[in-house]
């Protein structure tokens, strides 16, 4: 149906039958008066202006057609206004008319725009950066104003505008513009050059909401560290607007891998969170409890947190992955196994807004100052910022299938052999009381039991199978005892454990042990299943490095794998080491090395205070240093015994050295903590050393191998410091800290030593600010404490070392952005400091001085894999002093491999790149020669103050090869100045002799010298002067030696006519016989 009809509809259509009939007639003009009708002013007219533009694209030239109407005097305006990726709101175009005569008309005007060649055309030779438009707008608009307004601002005339209106214009991408056309001619080569690269398309980096926080298996021991990793901005504007706009309604997804072996032994482990900017749990937080259900936390737009807990349990001991999607208020949670089969799944939706910002701080991985972690390997873990992904969109494979599978048949294996002890112990302690028993109840048996052998079963319960598979741990069993009441099953299988792996290398470090190691890799792997992970390392560094065995990388791997999960020092070292480098097929990951190597220097720190354990001080012995060498020591060596002569004496120093050495085991003597404190007692009372009284009195303030005295132990610190020792006055603000709680008094002496230049001041008055209990300062402030940490640190302090690498992985401090490398440095540092460590140092080296070749080479093996410097220069040494031996045993090349191992290091000595510049100066074995390389390793060793490495670039010049320019600049050695190979070479000889021992005659000197003779004889070889003065002296020769020949001539005559005169009688004579004999040879001559 139509519409019904209006009664008033005809007004419109009238009121444009009468604008038309006065348009027609009205029109005016200077020579005549204007006629309009009465009735038209009585008639509103209404302004209005329109745009039609045929193809609406930013072009030059584009025609635009602007119809309008202006009841009073009026100017019309045009103005087009672009954005780009820079700037927002430029005017490009702008153009103004006025109209005074033609009033009440509707007109029309053609406008052909203009815009600025950057923004239409493409780049050329003289176009060099064309813009990217993202849009333009086309504005127009009538105001009402005179003449004289006319010059007026633009924009204020816009809002006082009668009538207005707009329309968008379609930008050009710059690859779709036309050249222009210059009406200029390039030179040929101008244009030749531009022409090369005319069409090339610059390609923006693709980037993507996905974000792989690990790739590589993980193994979380539990310990409150973990893998630390911060997401930056997008550089995609599209994706970095869309992350913004949901920090209030957040949508996401995690996709974590895992192994789990235990369920949380505390209230919460961490499994992936987000610490906020002010180190608080923000979104997302997610952990594991003591059930094995995961606990969900969310932090709310207005502030508190809320979190949920799943129905469902984690599966132990098998792979599966864990797949949280997070939108809005709405949590998506799904166990997935290895088949991608999901195993169960749960919602929860919530009415509240959550605030999600992950770039306002920093995710963990595992554990952190905060919370432990799981123990359980991690697999791939990814995370979608973006998008909210269902489990079979999510794109995570588990990579590295015979890794994840040899993880899988170690425990199963495992499994198997903990529960063969954990049974015989059963049936041991049980005795006769169970059904299992091996002996029958009698009397006899219960006093043989009583005093004689300890009870052992011969009567196997086991399969002939089993016991034949595991014949040898049967056979330990059996003489082990295993009659303890108070004994826990758990350290029975580690105890257990224990015994096959001293077994094994007690046998190996025998006189040809390493000819055992076949044979002993099954009692290795029964040892590591019993959890004793000294022989998941020894078992990682065999097949990493074939000692004794062929290679296996997936084997090498999984026991590194176990034995960091099962928190071994050397095992976890081993893990960092590799990923720090990215050596080993271990991929390079930053923070994965750093978890590990945080793992280890916080129990570094721990492990100082602990004075039992095989532990050992860290010493940097080098086997090429033979003075060092000659002072390693034993309680029987003649050095101990000088040194305890001289403390029995009363002398201080002695009584020093002495204490320490058998505290801290350092200079191969014994770790004997009870005989260094009464050292240190002595010293403290005999002879007044402020140094010794603080050792003593710190002992008795912990206790550690002596009872606590506080009492005495504060009136020795008082005593020491008053004799100004810094340290002492650092313990009376610790006693004060710590025993009275006095923070004024205890930052009162803080001062003081850090003044002093006190490292463990500085950490504590850190300490202060960082509690916010510093006095007189109201609440924490963290930036205090951290430059407070940072001097610490400088000053070698262990705990401020690591809280500044802290800081420099997570970046969450302004004085510290984020830098993960210096963070895993600075860890690293701090890790080989372990005693640990330092034991097996110790035990190689006294291995070595005993020429105990074997268990030297195995125990430097064992260190050098760590990646601690000293140990893999000391082995490389070893391989060289017995190549026979490393041929023999080791299936990689040991003297190659290791020091090319030490000069990655920070602190790889000279030595080392001198080495490793030879091999590739003159090629090793099968390395091909490489020049460039050599020089870059001479370098390196002048650049540590070695003159042979500038003795050895000289030597590199000298037989025609030219050194490059990115190493002389390394060497700040000014181009400009030595310009010619003259020049250089004086300059490297030169800093040769400066960097030698300039009091004794060096081959420095030496070469120095025959250069500068070389460099006199060829300018004398080469200059005008010499010619002459050649010339001269040898006319003058030629001269002499004329008149000698001519003196000499002249007195051969004088003496030959001498002679005649006086011979002539006789030459009568002989003449006479001559004749009368024909035959005579002086005749016939």
């Amino acid at each position: 149906m139509r519409p019904p009809a209006d009664p008033r509809r005809p007004a419109p259509l009238l009121l444009v039958l009468l604008t038309n009939f006065v348009l027609s007639f009205g029109k005016e003009t200077l020579q005549t008066t204007a006629v309009t009708p009465q009735f038209q002013k009585n008639v509103d007219y209404v302004d209005f202006i329109y745009l039609n533009i045929l193809e609406k694209k930013v072009l030059n030239n584009s025609e635009v057609s602007v119809q309008y109407l202006c009841s009073k005097p009026c100017i019309v305006s045009l103005e087009a206004v672009a954005s780009s990726e820079f700037r927002t709101g430029v005017p490009v175009y702008r153009r103004r008319w006025k109209d005074e005569k033609n009033l009440y008309v509707s007109r029309t005007r053609q406008v052909h725009l203009k815009f600025p060649s950057i923004m239409v055309y493409r780049d050329d030779y003289i176009i060099r950066n064309s813009i990217i438009v993202h849009s333009v707008i086309l504005y127009a608009w009538i105001s009402h104003r005179s003449a004289s307004s006319y010059g007026d601002e633009q924009n204020e005339d816009y809002q006082a505008a009668v009538a207005k209106n707009y329309t968008f214009l379609e930008a050009v991408p710059p690859f779709e513009r036309p050249y222009k056309d210059h009406k200029v001619c390039l030179q040929w080569g101008a244009d030749y050059l531009w022409m090369l690269q005319a069409n090339r398309i610059p390609q923006c980096p693709h980037e993507t909401d996905g974000v792989h926080v690990l790739e590589f298996i993980y193994a979380s021991s539990g310990e409150k560290t973990g893998i630390v990793k911060k997401f930056e901005q997008f550089e995609n504007r599209e994706l970095e607007t869309v992350r913004q706009h949901q920090v209030d309604y957040p949508m996401f997804t995690i996709s974590i891998w895992l192994y789990l072996l235990h369920h949380c032994k505390k209230d919460l482990c961490g499994i992936l969170y987000f610490i906020d900017s002010k180190e608080m749990y923000g979104t997302p937080a997610v952990f594991l409890n003591e059930e094995g259900y995961v606990h969900i936390q969310m932090h709310l737009m207005r502030g508190d947190d809320l979190a949920v807990k799943t129905s469902f349990s984690l599966p132990l001991k098998q792979w599966f992955r864990l797949d949280l999607s997070f939108k809005g208020g709405q949590i998506e949670v799904s166990s997935v196994g290895k088949n991608l089969k999901r195993h169960h799944h749960q919602s929860f939706t919530f009415r509240e807004d959550f605030y999600y910002d992950d770039t306002a701080g920093y995710f963990v991985l595992g554990g952190s100052g905060y919370v432990n972690g799981i123990e359980a390997f991690f697999g791939p873990v990814k995370y979608y910022r973006l998008n909210v992904l269902e489990t079979e969109q999510i794109s995570n494979p588990l990579h590295d299938k015979d890794t994840v599978e040899q993880i899988e048949l170690y425990y199963e294996r495992c499994m198997d052999i903990q529960e063969i002890v954990y049974d015989y112990r059963y049936i041991v302690r049980q005795g006769e009381k169970t059904h299992r028993s091996c002996y029958y109840e009698n009397y006899y048996l219960e006093l043989i039991h009583k005093y004689g052998e300890k009870s052992k079963c011969d009567a196997f319960m086991w399969g002939k199978e089993l016991r034949e598979k595991y014949h040898t741990l049967f056979k330990l069993l059996q003489e082990m005892d295993f009659s303890s009441p108070d004994e826990d099953g758990s350290d029975t299988v580690v105890e257990v454990g224990r015994r096959i792996f001293e077994k094994v290398v007690k046998g190996l470090s025998s006189a040809n042990g390493l000819s055992n190691l076949g044979s002993s890799v099954p009692l290795l792997v029964d040892s590591s299943c019993c959890g004793y992970h000294k022989a998941s390392y020894f078992l990682a560094v065999i097949f990493e490095t074939g000692l004794g065995v062929p290679v296996d990388r997936i084997k090498g791997l999984l026991y590194s794998l176990v034995g960091a999960q099962g928190n071994e020092r050397l095992s976890v070292m081993n893990l960092g080491y590799k990923h720090y480098q990215g050596i080993n097929n271990y991929p390079l990951d930053l923070e994965l090395s750093y978890a590990y190597y945080s793992n280890i220097a916080i129990k570094t720190s721990l492990d100082q205070h602990n004075i039992k354990g095989e532990q050992a001080f860290v010493e940097t012995i080098r086997l090429m240093d033979d003075e060092l060498l000659k002072a390693q020591t034993k309680e029987n060596g003649d050095v101990f015994m000088w040194l305890k002569h001289e403390a029995t004496r009363g002398n201080a120093a002695a009584q020093q050295r002495l204490a320490q050495m058998l505290f801290w085991g350092q200079q191969g003597v014994a770790k004997n903590p009870e005989a260094a404190i009464e050292w240190y007692a002595k010293g403290a009372i005999e002879t007044e050393d402020p140094v010794l009284i603080y050792d003593y009195a710190i002992v008795l303030f912990k206790g550690q191998g002596v009872k606590k005295n506080i009492k005495l132990a504060l009136e020795l610190m008082k005593k020491a410091a008053a004799k100004g020792l810094p340290q002492a006055v650092n313990g009376l603000g610790w006693y004060y800290h710590n025993f009275k709680r006095d923070y004024k008094k205890a930052a009162k002496h803080w001062l003081i030593a850090e003044e002093l230049g006190n490292p463990d001041a500085s950490y504590n008055l850190g300490v202060l600010y960082l509690d916010g209990i510093y006095p007189g300062v109201p609440g924490r402030n963290q930036t205090v404490a951290a430059r407070y940490f940072y001097k610490a640190a400088q000053g070698g302090h262990i705990e401020g070392t690591l809280r500044c690498s802290l800081y420099y992985i997570t970046g969450n401090m302004e004085d510290f952005p984020r830098d993960p490398e210096k963070a895993v440095i600075w860890a690293k540092h701090i890790a080989e400091k372990n005693g640990y460590l330092g034991h097996v140092i110790r035990k190689a080296l006294n291995a070595y001085l005993e020429l105990s070749w074997h268990e030297a080479l195995l125990h430097y093996i064992l260190a050098a894999e760590t990646g601690i410097e000293v140990s893999q220069s000391n082995l490389a040494h070893i391989c060289e002093e017995r190549p026979d031996l490393a041929r023999k045993y080791l299936a990689t090349d040991c003297v190659w491999r290791y020091y090319n191992f030490s000069v990655s290091q920070v602190n790889a000595p000279s030595f080392a790149y001198l080495k490793m510049g030879d091999f590739y100066y003159y090629g090793y074995q099968n390395q091909s020669r490489d020049l460039e390389l050599s020089m870059r390793m001479y370098t390196q060793a002048a650049l540590e103050g070695d003159s042979q490495g500038f003795f050895n670039l000289a030597l590199v010049m000298e037989e025609g090869n030219s050194i490059p320019s990115y190493i002389l600049d390394h060497l700040e050695i000014d181009q400009a100045l030595h310009s010619s190979n003259t020049s250089l070479l004086q300059e490297l000889y030169y800093r040769c002799w400066n960097n030698s021992n300039q009091e004794t005659i060096s081959p420095c000197s030496l070469a120095l010298l025959y250069f500068y003779m070389r460099v006199l004889w060829n300018n004398v070889l080469h200059s005008t002067l010499i010619y002459f003065m050649g010339t001269f002296l040898l006319s003058i020769l030629v001269a002499f030696a004329v008149q000698s020949f001519q003196s000499l001539s002249g007195n051969d005559s004088e003496d030959a006519t001498r002679a005649v005169q006086q011979d002539e009688p006789t030459l009568s004579n002989d003449l006479s016989q001559q004749e009368s004999n024909p035959q005579s040879p002086l005749v016939t001559s």
